[in-house]
């Protein structure tokens, strides 16, 4: 093959179209480029020669370079790739997408089951080996995850109970039920309320830094520095953020019913109510087992978020965005799970009537 004139943007484009294809339907083992006529040649002729030598590579033919100077020789040499590109994989159809999100889901779970399970013997192992349980940092995730989370959780709380009692109010009057808001109050607040939206809350912000920081680590490579050195990730990050999250969860979540509870005084007040019908209301309404079953509950929903927001952490993948999309499916999958024990919760109470 012979070229001559000047392998340009502007020319290499009718070039290519009277080169290339003829090239692809051949059969040929070896291939000689002549260039002794090349006056000029930038990167879209060396883009051109490149693709010749793919070419002759996909056909494992050989080829050679005459007449072409050595530095364009070495240029055309170091821009060709050492192995060819890997075809693009086609599209899967409708159901093979169907299929394969199936199968991610199913993985997923699959390994965020599998770490639920090592976090449960981890924890075992804190039980039976409490002295060497890191305890400043689980105290210091609690301060950072429970103390700071506070205020956010009792305003939450508050605005969820005034916004309840305001919506309960109106259809209960046309029944004439207004005295019964302290009931629907008091039970919505303990076993479900209260529990449920401070877990959101905390899935969001305590989950999700849970993943950041460990997601971090394993970005910067430290987890694998700590693996070296014969330390457990498990036994090192994930049990203090987890026993700190199920320490912190149940006080915030009774602060969260409290407030709550708070909050439905104002739409007693403008019906005429006193704040202490509404007490003795709730008081009669609300019994320990309401009490012990809102606690459980919050317990249930700290553990799901300190070991999936670790979980997420510690698969973080390599890049810039790595971390952040950790974060996102922490928070994501936390809330998910946190609806669903929620779920399961409620039946398992009802049954056992408690």
């Amino acid at each position: 093959m012979t070229l001559r004139g000047r392998l340009d943007a502007t020319s290499v484009a009718e070039i290519w179209n009277q080169v290339v294809p003829p090239i692809r339907d051949l059969t040929f083992s070896s291939l000689t480029v002549d260039g002794k006529e090349v006056a000029y040649c930038d990167g879209a002729g060396i883009g051109l020669l490149m693709e010749l030598a793919l070419l002759s590579r996909a056909r494992k033919a050989s080829i050679s370079y005459e007449g072409l100077s050595e530095e364009l020789k070495t240029l055309v040499e170091r821009a060709t790739p050492a192995e060819l590109p890997t075809p693009a994989a086609p599209k899967p159809d409708v159901i093979s997408s169907i299929g394969l999100s199936a199968r991610s889901v199913l993985d997923d779970l699959y390994e965020l089951v599998s770490f639920l399970g090592d976090s449960i013997l981890a924890f075992g192992w804190a039980i039976s080996h409490p002295i060497r349980v890191r305890w400043p940092d689980v105290l210091l995730v609690c301060e950072r995850a429970g103390v700071n989370a506070l205020p956010v959780v009792m305003l939450l709380g508050f605005l969820m109970g005034l916004i309840i009692a305001f919506q309960t109010a109106t259809p209960l009057q046309q029944y004439g039920a207004v005295s019964q808001i302290p009931v629907l109050m008091g039970l919505a607040m303990v076993r479900e309320l209260g529990p449920l939206t401070t877990a959101i809350i905390l899935a969001g912000r305590s989950g999700s830094a849970f993943a950041a920081e460990i997601g971090t680590m394993k970005v910067t490579q430290e987890l694998d520095a700590l693996t070296t050195f014969g330390v457990q990730p498990m036994r090192f990050l994930v049990v203090p953020r987890v026993l700190a999250a199920m320490i912190m969860t149940p006080l915030l979540a009774n602060f969260c019913t409290l407030m709550g509870l708070l909050g439905g005084l104002p739409t007693m007040w403008s019906f005429g109510y006193s704040t202490r019908f509404y007490i003795e209301g709730v008081r009669e309404a609300v019994g320990s087992e309401d009490l012990i079953q809102g606690l459980f509950k919050a317990i249930v929903f700290a553990f799901v978020i300190g070991a999936v927001g670790c979980q997420r952490g510690l698969r973080t993948g390599s890049g810039p965005g790595a971390v952040g999309r950790s974060t996102t499916s922490a928070v994501v999958a936390a809330i998910v799970l946190i609806v669903v024990t929620d779920g399961l919760l409620g039946v398992v109470f009802f049954y056992v009537r408690i």
